[in-house]
């Protein structure tokens, strides 16, 4: 650990330049919702600030005991930024020694909320997709469009497609180039919210998450044997699409009842289980080829505290980043 009178500072920089590979985000990811299902783990609700319509910042705390670290996450997400050249979400990581309290790193958060993201879903897909699934629908083609297509191709071997929507013809078209180039999947763009859900196996949507929205997905677009992970909430989902669902499932329940209780989620069905409870094998996921299955993740503080620590090894290993006097 650091001397107590200095922390270490992760750049943007610093922190992508680990290279820390998706396949071990996602193992990573998966120990800390393990542990979380033994009880090992402090992570409150996430309490947030809305300084604009539909714009948050969120407290992040989490301690993991097993693993052995603690940390807050204040991550902000502005709907407004892509449209000022600037990146939807941004923030900052901070890691404590658990043994005196005092910190000993801040880092960048943005690739940790991304990566950590995709993993979750991978985590997800691996107990609730059908493990054939070959055609992934993809809504929102930003940074976690990319981070959750690149997660989902690494779990699910059979995949071999993905079609993408996007508002923006121009992020879609990039969106299009660079994923099919980097995962060697056959990226097809399409036209409409509809077209990114009929016939997919698997469906992530991605775009702002709206306190009041006006969501566009039907039950009659979502295909038997279908999965889908919403990253904003019930922003593209609507009520019957997600009643139509065979299982509904969620990172953290604790957190969902947290946000019902904010005026979000007007109206969603009974939680199957949570995902530590899947990873743990208390809860079976996919029973039948033919359930619809839905995991609504929340973004959980566990899984970034946890991807912060191997972050932060990493950096101490490579001598990356710049010690700071507190």
């Amino acid at each position: 650990m650091a001397n107590r009178n200095e922390v270490l500072y992760l750049s943007r920089a610093d922190v992508t330049a680990l290279d820390i590979s998706m396949r071990k985000t996602i193992a990573c990811v998966e120990s800390a919702f393990l542990e979380k299902s033994r009880g090992e783990v402090e992570a409150p609700p996430k309490p947030g600030i809305h300084p604009q319509r539909d714009a948050f910042i969120h407290a992040m705390p989490a301690f993991l005991r097993h693993t052995g670290v603690a940390g807050i996450k204040w991550v902000s997400g502005f709907p407004n930024n892509p449209a000022r050249g600037l990146p939807y979400i941004s923030g900052l990581l901070i890691l404590n020694d658990t043994r005196n309290g005092f910190p000993i790193c801040v880092m960048d958060c943005s690739w940790i909320t991304a990566v950590r993201t995709g993993a979750a879903t991978a985590v997800a897909a691996k107990r609730l997709a059908r493990g054939d699934s070959v055609v992934a629908g993809i809504l929102g083609c930003g940074t976690q469009g990319r981070s959750n297509l690149e997660a989902l191709a690494v779990v699910l071997e059979d995949l071999e497609e993905a079609r993408a929507y996007d508002v923006s013809r121009r992020n879609l078209e990039n969106y299009a180039e660079e994923m099919s180039s980097k995962l060697g999947l056959r990226v097809v763009p399409v036209d409409s919210p509809a077209k990114a859900v009929e016939d997919c196996d698997v469906v992530v949507s991605s775009g702002p998450i709206l306190k009041d929205p006006t969501p566009s997905i039907k039950a009659s677009w979502v295909k038997r044997g279908c999965f889908a992970c919403p990253l904003d909430f019930d922003s593209y989902w609507t009520a019957e699409a997600m009643f139509a669902m065979d299982k509904f499932c969620t990172d953290d329940l604790e957190q969902l009842r947290y946000y019902r209780k904010q005026g979000y989620f007007a109206k969603i069905p009974a939680v199957y289980a949570e995902l530590s409870e899947l990873v743990s094998g208390q809860k079976a996921g996919r029973t039948k080829a033919e359930e619809r299955i839905m995991a609504m993740h929340l973004g959980s503080a566990v899984s970034d505290v946890a991807v912060g620590k191997m972050v932060y090894t990493r950096a101490r290993r490579k001598n990356r980043g710049k010690w700071l006097e507190l």
